[in-house]
């Protein structure tokens, strides 16, 4: 009987795990969090919206790529002009790099000029480790029903060189375009590229 418990109870953790994992074409892992300003919002909230997670860390060379050559804001501005909800997740824990409080992360988006819909906290990690977040950036692309349409790198440029943004091919931007045409996105998933993401 013991035994019967334990193995019903390993199957049933498992299956919980296997349900949290992303996957393109399957509803995204649900969430609930608090943003900058102690407001809170549930995936949920943003039924009939495509979201676009962006998973960063103001101290990762590859985060400093795109926001100091202005790429990152300018993504934001288009595509939320357009319709899109962007939150930017910060899943660094308390005392690594990156960790910032709800003022913290108020300052980096003026300084920044960045235009985030909301900036969520993430200080123990529970949507990054909900969406398997390796790296600084790491995007997400949910369409108006909840399901996720893309997953991975934010364009083909691997390296922290802000020349090679003029060149590269933009995931985030085909993903948003396919998705809001009614279209097939046409790469779905990526190796993402940045710093580790600092979990707890």
């Amino acid at each position: 009987m013991i035994r019967t418990t334990l193995a019903l109870a390993a199957f049933v953790a498992s299956t919980t795990i296997a349900w949290a994992v992303p996957e393109i074409g399957k509803p995204a892992p649900a969430f609930t969090a608090v943003d900058s300003n102690g407001k809170t919002h549930a995936l949920g909230d943003f039924k009939g919206k495509t979201v676009i997670l962006e998973w960063t860390n103001d101290g990762c060379p590859y985060v400093k790529k795109h926001y100091g050559a202005g790429n990152m804001q300018k993504i934001q501005k288009d595509l939320t002009a357009e319709g899109a909800v962007w939150l930017s997740v910060i899943s660094s824990a308390p005392g690594k790099q990156g960790h910032v409080d709800g003022m913290g992360a108020n300052a980096l988006v003026a300084a920044q000029g960045s235009a985030p819909t909301a900036v969520l906290l993430d200080p123990k990690g529970t949507i990054g480790r909900a969406y398997e977040a390796q790296t600084t950036p790491h995007m997400y692309v949910i369409d108006g029903k909840g399901v996720l349409r893309y997953m991975g790198a934010i364009d083909d440029q691997p390296n922290t060189d802000a020349s090679t943004i003029a060149k590269a091919r933009n995931y985030v931007r085909e993903a948003f375009a396919a998705v809001k045409a009614g279209k097939p996105v046409a790469t779905t998933a990526t190796d993402p590229y940045g710093c580790s993401v600092k979990y707890p």
